[in-house]
């Protein structure tokens, strides 16, 4: 299993705004993407954070460069952020 973290510096004012992304592109990303697992929405008060599950690394790696990701949720969110987003993947072992 792998986890792909992107954590996103959002002001409270653009926050329901940028949950709205996240809400719209859920369910295609579980329904069209290879081994996704899980994508869960973390708030905190320093920044927001997308943790996304997949079944491998190269998956996880593989859904940085779809259509999905590229042309959807980061151009849905670009307007919403106040720098460029942290992307870390992770491999659980």
């Amino acid at each position: 299993m792998a986890y792909l973290q992107i954590t996103l510096d959002i002001s409270n004012e653009n926050r329901a705004a940028a949950a709205g992304v996240y809400q719209k592109y859920k369910k295609p990303f579980m329904t069209t993407i290879e081994g996704a697992i899980s994508k869960e929405l973390l708030v905190r008060d320093e920044d927001v954070q997308v943790l996304h599950g997949f079944k491998t690394v190269a998956q996880a790696q593989a859904y940085l460069s779809s259509a999905l990701f590229t042309q959807d949720v980061v151009a849905g969110l670009k307007p919403y952020l106040n720098s460029a987003p942290d992307v870390r993947i992770f491999d659980v072992m």
